[in-house]
């Protein structure tokens, strides 16, 4: 092949490279799918691009170690992810059911990735090489939000840094490109042993060390042993360490360290975000943008979501209390070039079995494309671009982004270019956004537009650091407004949250009641999961707002979960016997009847309903 992926055996690295063994050797839970999209592939294309020879173990078998062992050991390193997601969540809903389906796997068969399989990973490799293991070098998502003490939702306990249970040497967090372009030169110079001294400083690892004795300005978190303690005072130590690392968890903030034992836990400031020049050499990579071909004909449902779509940027302004996006990117904007997009674009449409579709043109919110901070986003004493409402500093022009949509609708072979990762609706009412709107209803939107306003109660969006519903509702007038100017008849898919931390079975009933009144039936509704390292896990585990000392209702038992979760379906006679318990539990009696107002009928004498019934397929993103 003109453009070979990246091998995953050794015969394979001889036919298509001329090689013999390996610099590195990425582990990953994932298939392997050299997409810009898929992690390992990226990483790997990068350490590729920084001058190594780098082959891919894909889902090895961890109950044993030959799988661990078919490319040998590598000379300086190997990398280990649990893949794009975090394993556990991989295989568990929130509401501890197994997951049917594994989307990154082939033909999505569930099981193939241990729980927490970096962890499993690492120990397998020292069991295989032992005395002669490499340095362990660890990251991804899952890595990536347990750099910290945290706590673990599905056993119920504070655990260690992933660094300590998974026994590696460095770990890398974040947008890694830029932390390994000083990592790799350092460690050729000092491997093995030496490497976690040798990384020293490198922003965006974590390292294990005895002392922190000669590290500049680090900041000291409360040990270990204060913190995992599920008692008053552990709670209040897990909220200090919490406010102090999530206040210096930017480039131009300290290290910090936490003591376990006799050892200590070294966290380096973030990477600075990358430049556009920086991105652009990330992404203009010779991915094949393919399975690799040892997977023949098998369907990857992550891959068939994503193969047609274009990344155009990192990062998010918005510091939304459950999301892990900020901990893990950054809070900075970080845009390719325009023609760093249309080259990919090029690429695409010359793609054999293109069909003329670009699924989706954006990143994590593809309004944010082309904005910036006029001051410099961590110079900022409010930490917060966009509430309680957006930063008169921060440029929300959206020419940047409206150029670069019309560029790419313009392209060879482009027949479509749909936006589905989602928009920031704040943003798009600012009056930079100019006519945004009614630029994307006309062409970018293939039926149905995503939008997250995740609840309406101002208590509850107050806690999630997300806008207010008269913002939201105003977005749906002029995006109803736009769709029926283009001729269209377009529709919103709405996210939503029950069970986070500050909403009450009140609150449920209110977004119920809004529900209602505005004629919207959510197709895309989740449980909280009180992911590692985001404020709502601080929260949810501590009950408190760890940055104001503020007290927060959580709801933790099952009952209640399953009561708020059901106020989302009060249409569906299934849920019917739940609605009515919260509404009598929160005193809504008034809303069981045939009135205008209700939400469900009253109870019929031969009512059933089946114990214990599962969600229909279809309602859930838990």
């Amino acid at each position: 092949m003109p453009n070979p992926p990246l091998p995953m055996s050794l015969v394979e690295a001889r036919r298509s490279f001329g090689w013999t063994g390996f610099d590195a050797v990425l582990v990953t839970g994932d298939a392997y799918v050299d997409h810009p999209a898929f992690g390992a592939a990226l990483i790997g294309r990068w350490l590729q691009h920084l001058g190594l020879r780098v082959g891919i173990i894909a889902q090895p078998d961890w109950r044993g170690t030959a799988d661990f062992t078919q490319l040998g050991r590598p000379v300086l390193l190997f990398g280990v992810t649990a893949g794009n997601l975090d394993s556990q969540l991989a295989h568990w809903t929130v509401m501890r059911r197994p997951r049917r389906d594994d989307h990154y796997t082939p033909d999505g068969v569930p099981g193939k990735r241990p729980d927490m399989a970096t962890v499993v990973y690492c120990q397998r490799l020292r069991e295989a090489f032992k005395e002669d293991c490499p340095p362990l070098v660890i990251g991804g998502l899952e890595a990536s939000l347990r750099r910290l003490a945290y706590y673990d939702y599905w056993s119920d306990k504070v655990k260690r840094p992933i660094l300590l249970d998974a026994k590696a040497d460095i770990l890398v967090f974040g947008q890694a490109e830029l932390a390994l372009q000083e990592l790799v030169p350092a460690l050729r110079g000092a491997p093995g042993a030496d490497a976690p001294d040798a990384v020293a400083g490198i922003a965006g690892t974590s390292v294990i060390r005895k002392s922190i004795a000669g590290i500049p300005r680090v900041l000291e978190l409360p040990p270990w042993e204060d913190v995992s303690p599920l008692t008053a005072a552990g709670r209040e130590q897990f909220a200090r360490m919490f406010r102090e690392y999530y206040l210096n968890c930017h480039p131009q903030g300290r290290p910090v360290a936490q003591k376990h034992g006799a050892r200590c836990v070294v966290i380096y400031p973030p990477c600075r975000p990358p430049t556009a020049q920086e991105l652009d050499a990330v992404y203009d990579l010779p991915f094949t943008r393919r399975p690799h071909p040892r997977y023949g004909n098998a369907r990857i449902p992550a891959y068939d979501m994503i193969k047609d779509s274009i990344t155009t940027h990192r990062g998010c302004y918005g510091r939304c209390s459950f999301c892990a996006l900020a901990p893990h990117q950054g809070v900075t904007i970080s845009s390719r070039s325009p023609e760093s997009v249309l080259r990919e674009i090029e690429v695409l449409a010359a793609s054999p079995d293109f069909c003329g579709t670009i699924s989706d043109l954006g990143g994590p919110t593809a309004n944010m494309y082309g904005t910036f901070c006029r001051r410099g986003r961590y110079g900022c004493p409010t930490r917060n671009c966009l509430l309680p409402t957006i930063c008169p500093h921060l440029n929300t022009d959206h020419a940047a982004v409206l150029e670069l949509m019309a560029r790419a609708r313009r392209g060879r072979g482009v027949k479509h270019v749909f936006i589905q990762s989602g928009i920031r609706f704040d943003l798009a009412l600012s009056p930079g956004a100019h006519d945004y709107i009614e630029q994307l209803a006309k062409h970018h939107v293939s039926g149905r537009l995503k939008v997250a306003p995740e609840h309406v109660s101002a208590d509850v969006l107050r806690h999630m650091q997300k806008p207010g519903v008269a913002r939201y509702k105003e977005f749906l007038r002029r995006y109803a407004k736009a769709s029926a100017a283009a001729g269209k008849n377009q529709y919103t898919v709405q996210y939503f949250i029950s069970g986070h931390p500050g909403c009450t079975l009140a609150h449920m009933v209110e977004l119920a009641l809004f529900l209602k009144h505005e004629q919207l039936a959510p197709e895309q509704v989740q449980d909280f999961y009180p992911a590692p390292l985001t404020l709502g896990m601080a929260m949810w585990h501590c009950g408190v707002d760890p940055l104001t000392s503020e007290p927060v209702y959580c709801a933790k038992s099952a009952r209640e979960k399953r009561l708020q979760r059901a106020l989302f379906f009060f249409r569906d006679p299934e849920h019917w016997p739940d609605v009515r318990e919260a509404l009598r539990e929160c005193g809504r009696e008034d809303l069981i009847g045939h009135g205008p107002e209700c939400l469900v009928p009253p109870e019929k004498t031969r009512e059933k309903r089946r114990p214990g019934a599962a969600p229909r397929s279809g309602e859930w993103l838990s």
